[in-house]
């Protein structure tokens, strides 16, 4: 049986199998790709979620996941699906926190689509005994 020292010791040597976060960078903005909305002028509000995102605790390199929602009303254009998901995709191994992450997205789906409202909730799955939820909101007209 091991002592609590040797535990220890054991536990920090855990950090040198995970691979250290690679930064925000990296995150992939120029897959992301729109098409034209034939309704404009029509309040069409679309849903889309997931419960696959994944993303680094920066400090830590363990996995965070989390169940993304994205709540917008299209203006001109939609975001394209499978684009979207490469771009979600590109967030593993991304070292962010999560309230930044659900910021990040909002930014980039805005810059993208500019849609009359989009909202982003980020709901994390508990870790540490904590639950985090992000909500950040855009809206035209507050532009």
């Amino acid at each position: 049986m091991a002592t609590i020292q040797e535990l220890q010791k054991q536990y920090e040597g855990l950090t040198d199998q995970h691979p250290e976060p690679r930064p925000e960078v990296d995150i992939d903005t120029a897959c992301l790709l729109a098409f034209d909305y034939e309704y404009s002028g029509q309040d069409a509000e679309v849903v889309i979620d997931t419960d696959e995102f994944t993303a680094v605790c920066p400090w830590t390199s363990l996995p965070d996941f989390g169940t993304l929602v994205i709540t917008y009303v299209p203006d001109k254009v939609c975001i394209e699906l499978k684009s979207l998901k490469y771009y979600l995709l590109s967030y593993t191994g991304v070292g962010i926190v999560q309230e930044h992450a659900a910021n990040r997205i909002l930014n980039d789906l805005v810059e993208v689509s500019q849609p009359k409202r989009m909202t982003i909730s980020l709901d994390y799955k508990v870790r540490g005994g904590l639950h985090t939820a992000v909500t950040a909101r855009y809206s035209k007209d507050k532009a």
